[in-house]
């Protein structure tokens, strides 16, 4: 039954309704199940996302291995970012299936959830909370991160939505053909996708990155900066230094608003163990992994899931959805590792497009072993935590991801902050 005239979704953090806005005796999300509230293996798979992004957020930098690698190639926790991307677009085609309400109305809806999930991330990671090793309040906006992981999910959910909503021919029948093919019916999608790809590409390739500066101050209040030279002047380089991805960061959000601490700082040529006697002057200039021309590429990735959300709509045999999701993230995947080796590396701070294939086949295939687990064979009790996670996500991000538990727990303590609840229980920040 429809619980509201327009669909009343959230995107992939927070838990996410799937059917509300279907009647289940035409669009059922199963084939052979009788009238499903919601499709348990998305939450599932959500769930494991979330778990395995504070996985590597709390043991990655004890772990090389899994922590975000540094530059080039991809680890475990590269894949965190791609995968909510993916279970967004996923959402999106489930929640749309049936627009019930105008095409203005629901634009506006999804400007306003847009727009909240944007003001989260930047509350989230602004300096608005004390810090784990300092307890002073404050929020300087004039260093003040622009861009961050809420933020590029809102804009990936946007730019997905509107393609839902707008590029989509939708019939006045009541339900949806399994006859009609998929790829016919959201071409225009398909084409946006592909010319989001070729624009990326080619401003990675082709625009030109001059020279540039930045300073560094020894802390906030301090009105002296050590400056710093960066030669660049080239074309098409994919470095940490002359990347255009990097460069229309700083021409656009300016160098003060970009993050920190980025990963290349761990590469062996920034590495105090480093052969050469003085690191380069880049290693320590700001760069943010979640840029604006890098989550072009996001965008691709939450196309490519919403038409695995499509594919659920349009086919419901299980056998027919596995095998129209294994085969693209087969694809997919083998492409990005031919891309890789041709010299197109697979890169998480760029967001390259081998990146995108890897990643996005990844999910794909992760999905569709998920839904044959889960859905198909029925296993659920073993994986009730992990589907209890997906329906709480964006709870539980901001709770363990971004450190607000801890730094809540971290604000009380027994006369000095040395004795603080976290220490009274063991743990040491």
């Amino acid at each position: 039954m429809e619980s509201s005239p327009c669909p009343s979704h959230i995107i992939s953090m927070p838990p996410l309704e799937t059917q509300a806005h279907n009647p289940p005796s035409s669009l059922a999300l199963m084939s052979d199940a009788p009238k499903p509230s919601r499709l348990l293996s998305l939450d599932v798979f959500r769930g494991l996302t979330v778990a395995l992004m504070i996985l590597v957020d709390d043991i990655g930098g004890l772990i090389p291995a899994i922590n975000h690698s540094p530059w080039n190639g991809a680890t475990l926790a590269d894949f965190v970012m791609p995968f909510f991307l993916f279970i967004v677009g996923v959402s999106l085609g489930l929640t749309y299936k049936k627009l019930t309400c105008s095409k203005l109305v629901a634009t506006k809806t999804a400007l306003l959830r847009a727009l909240k999930l944007l003001i989260v991330g930047l509350v989230i990671q602004g300096g608005f909370f004390h810090g784990l090793h300092d307890l002073a309040y404050g929020v300087n906006i004039q260093s003040l991160r622009l861009m961050g992981t809420l933020q590029r999910i809102a804009i990936a959910y946007l730019s997905a939505a509107l393609c839902e909503i707008w590029l989509v021919k939708r019939n006045n029948a009541a339900t949806t053909s399994s006859n009609a093919s998929p790829l016919k019916k959201y071409r225009y999608q398909w084409v946006l996708a592909f010319l989001l790809a070729t624009i990326y590409v080619v401003l990675l390739y082709a625009l030109y990155v001059p020279d540039w500066e930045y300073k560094i101050s020894s802390d906030c209040f301090s009105r002296s900066a050590q400056a710093f030279s960066v030669k660049c002047g080239v074309r098409g380089d994919t470095s940490p230094a002359c990347n255009a991805v990097g460069m229309v960061d700083r021409k656009i959000l300016g160098i003060q608003h970009l993050y920190m601490k980025p990963g290349y700082r761990r590469t062996m040529q920034c590495s105090t163990n480093s052969p050469n006697s003085t690191p380069p002057s880049w290693c320590q200039a700001p760069f943010d992994p979640e840029g604006l021309l890098s989550s072009v590429m996001a965008i691709v990735t939450c196309l490519i899931g919403l038409h695995y959300g499509h594919i659920i709509v349009h086919f419901k045999d299980h056998n027919n959805r596995i095998l129209h999701w294994v085969i693209p993230a087969a694809i997919l995947a083998f492409l990005g590792f031919c891309l890789h080796m041709i010299g197109l590396p697979v890169n998480k701070n760029l967001y390259s497009l081998s990146y995108t294939c890897v990643t996005a086949g990844a999910a794909g295939l992760l999905f569709a072993g998920i839904y044959v687990l889960v859905d198909v064979c029925g296993y659920k009790r073993p994986t009730w935590l992990l589907e209890w996670m997906g329906r709480h996500s964006l709870m539980l991000y901001i709770l363990a991801a971004c450190n607000i538990l801890p730094m809540f727990l971290h604000g009380f303590y027994w006369k000095k902050p040395e004795n603080n609840i976290l220490r009274l229980i063991g743990i040491r920040l």
